[in-house]
């Protein structure tokens, strides 16, 4: 997979043509700013579309990338000819058999998402309709690449009448605490969804067009259950170090290149950046049960 997205990045991907405008993908406070707002990354859903890191601009007429308050890069601003060192990720369709196919006529991510070693996975801890519906390539560069704050992933891949997101989070290259490997909170994915990240009626029912496409919204049923708010929703721990992390009680989870971390979409989750010289790829799945399994995609995720 990593030789495959090295050899089709160019070729996919031109961020100094006149009719693209690179866009950085966030998970911060500034995220539904940044997200609800964006064409390119609500159509992102059935494609193949590119994120670089916030901070990342592009000088088209020296054709060099510009990296200035990046994650990691103290402050200072920095070019680099290299337009693939920039990249968060790349999503969300890259599963679909209409990507680009590699040497031989071969999608190693449709191949991969396909195969009977994931279908099986999938049925052996309990779903009977597994779908697809989204799947990313995130970097996590060396020295730049950022932190992804707290989040549960059912929060963008709603379904009723009870949430069946799952990750699949296939590990690359080996994840260490250094790169920045993944923490979770165990026991956290017994808690309800925080918020959802929903189609804006604002903008789609009372056409308001200058309202974000995408929201975050309070979910009832975790307001219902008087659960205490996460202080950190959206956001490291503490200070962001690891003793903040450990005394959120999350725990880190460093990984075997090759290893499949298998973790329900309700449960918290995040990783730290990376400022060591080793990259972390990984490559992701989010499934859901489908209508066979007696459950619905919301229409309202984007």
């Amino acid at each position: 997979m990593k030789d495959y997205m090295r050899a089709n990045i160019s070729l996919l991907w031109d961020p100094f043509c006149d009719n693209i405008t690179p866009e950085s993908f966030r998970t911060d406070s500034q995220q539904e700013k940044a997200q609800g707002k964006s064409d390119y990354f609500l159509d992102s859903a059935n494609s193949v579309h590119f994120f670089t890191e916030p901070g990342v601009s592009f000088d088209k007429k020296n054709r060099v990338a510009i990296l200035s308050g990046v994650e990691g890069n103290s402050g200072a601003t920095t070019t680099t000819s290299d337009v693939s060192r920039t990249l968060n990720k790349i999503g969300h369709g890259l599963h679909l058999p209409t990507g680009k196919d590699g040497p031989g006529g071969v999608n190693p991510f449709h191949e991969y998402t396909t195969s009977g070693r994931i279908r099986n996975l999938l049925h052996e801890i309990g779903y009977v309709d597994p779908v697809c519906p989204q799947s990313m390539y995130i970097f996590k560069q060396p020295e730049i690449g950022g932190a992804v704050t707290s989040h549960q992933d059912s929060t963008f891949l709603y379904t009723t009448p009870r949430q069946t997101c799952v990750g699949l989070w296939l590990a690359l290259d080996d994840a260490t605490e250094k790169n920045g490997c993944l923490w979770i909170r165990p026991g956290s994915h017994r808690e309800p969804v925080r918020r959802k990240f929903v189609r804006n009626p604002k903008y789609f029912e009372e056409g308001q067009e200058d309202a974000s496409k995408m929201v975050f919204e309070n979910e009832e049923i975790y307001d219902e259950k008087n659960v205490t708010t996460i202080e950190w929703e959206g956001s490291i721990p503490g200070k962001g170090d690891r003793n903040s992390l450990l005394d959120a009680e999350f725990v880190p989870v460093p990984v075997n290149a090759g290893t499949v971390v298998v973790f329900p979409g309700t449960a918290d989750h995040l990783s730290l950046p990376n400022h060591s010289g080793k990259q972390r790829h990984t490559f992701q799945l989010h499934c859901v049960e489908g209508p066979g399994g007696g459950v619905e995609w919301s229409t309202k995720n984007w």
